[in-house]
């Protein structure tokens, strides 16, 4: 793994890059919140300006990306709204100076307010269109979130990477094998669930709202999953508050696509599984310079004690009833 996988990517080489397709860069770069990749606001010359997003080597495969660029357009061809790259000259993957690269159209918004019901049942009408074309076809080459790549898979590299402080290693490898069977036990409530093509990271951070209603933004993590994992994350606050929240989002969302409320029995697993996942995810990109800068509070005693109350809580949530108590 290239511990500098963007050392190259100077600001010359990004404008270069989305010089090399035929548009006429004014010079203006903006660095946009990303980390796993890199993105970029650019000027074009008597136009608006794009967004460029530069992939992290060798995390997705061509073919890999390439998928989440088909559903993305044909979603956008639906008047669904997503935010899809553009084509140049029939190809929306392009390569320069060693680095793969999309470019967007930039598209302004502001966060949804989630405590409003009128936009949480809005939120649900297009998540509920945009699920009900990712159920008519399964990817071939994007992953699939489940107990093995979110829980699993990071849980070993944290143990056998000495991430986890000594005097805290117990603790931590008792709580989190305790919060993987409690994962399990949602799962076998559940049943036997549906995958569909997922946004895959349906956060407020990922929605623009304008007065128009909501832009999707960034599928990147998009992955086959339950559905419901494209709506808890919009859920805040105390059990009545959430109950009523999704109550609001599926009053939208099943007047496009059925859901089946066994997969409320996953919303707790699933919220396990992130947290679990995100600190195998700052771990595995430690090397990266960016994210020590970014993330100062990872991997200190503190941190990991604070993980270990987060997973202890979490065992307790998943052994309550679902939201609803006849799902």
């Amino acid at each position: 793994m290239n511990d500098t996988p963007y050392d190259t990517l100077t600001p010359d080489a990004v404008l270069n890059a989305v010089d090399s397709l035929g548009l006429r860069t004014d010079g203006h770069l903006l660095a946009l919140n990303s980390y796993e990749n890199r993105v970029y606001q650019i000027g074009i010359e008597d136009d608006k300006p794009v967004v460029a997003k530069f992939y992290r080597p060798a995390r997705w495969s061509d073919a890999a990306i390439l998928e989440e660029h088909a559903f993305t357009q044909e979603l956008q061809e639906r008047e669904i709204p997503v935010v899809a790259p553009l084509a140049f000259d029939g190809n929306t993957l392009h390569n320069f100076g060693g680095f793969r690269f999309a470019v967007y159209p930039r598209r302004g918004g502001r966060a949804p307010e989630l405590d409003a019901p009128d936009t949480l049942e809005w939120m649900g009408r297009f998540i509920g269109r945009i699920h009900a074309l990712g159920a008519t076809q399964t990817y071939q080459h994007r992953p699939t979130l489940d107990i093995t790549s979110f829980g699993e898979t990071p849980r070993e590299f944290l143990l056998s990477n000495n991430w986890i402080p000594a005097d805290l290693e117990a603790a931590y490898r008792s709580v989190i094998d305790q919060a993987l069977i409690g994962v399990r036990h949602c799962y076998e409530r559940a049943g036997a669930i549906d995958l569909i093509r997922l946004h895959g990271d349906c956060h407020g951070g990922n929605v623009l709202w304008t007065d128009d209603g909501p832009h999707f933004v960034d599928f990147d993590d998009s992955r086959m999953g339950p559905a419901v994992q494209d709506l808890w994350m919009m859920l805040s606050g105390e059990r009545a508050a959430q109950v009523r929240q999704m109550s609001d989002i599926l009053m939208g969302y099943e007047d496009f696509f059925d859901f089946d409320p066994r997969q409320l029995h996953l919303i707790e697993a699933l919220r396990t599984l992130r947290l679990i996942h995100y600190s195998g995810w700052l771990a595995m990109r430690w090397q990266d310079p960016a994210f020590p800068i970014a993330f100062p509070w990872f991997n200190t005693q503190h941190y990991w004690q604070d993980r270990i109350l987060e997973l202890r809580e979490q065992i307790a949530l998943m052994d309550e009833p679902p939201l609803w108590s006849n799902a």
